[in-house]
């Protein structure tokens, strides 16, 4: 049996790990001050994000999606899936 994904809409933005990030969505800020998120070998360019998911730790590398998922998760995502999985949203004027 074959399956289709269902429509859902998500917030995420690409982690550029310096200081020409543009985003920095309240939800990421807040997940850090918790410490759900943090970074490891900070100021090198070796610079990572640990995100504390569902499935366990996972790194997320310069060039990573965020995403936030529908039920609030935090996770990384390859670029490559990012695009082949999602699309941009416009929102209504």
């Amino acid at each position: 049996m074959k399956y289709r994904k269902k429509p859902v809409v998500i917030e995420a933005f690409l982690w550029t790990g310096d200081q020409h990030q543009i985003e920095d969505p309240a939800w990421a800020c807040e997940a850090i001050k918790a410490g759900g998120i943090w970074f490891s070998n900070p100021g090198t360019p070796e610079v990572c994000l640990e995100i504390v998911t569902l499935e366990g730790t996972m790194t997320a590398r310069r060039g990573d999606y965020i995403i936030k998922g529908v039920k609030g998760e935090i996770y990384p995502c390859k670029p490559d899936i990012f695009e082949l999985t999602y699309e941009p949203v416009t929102e209504p004027a």
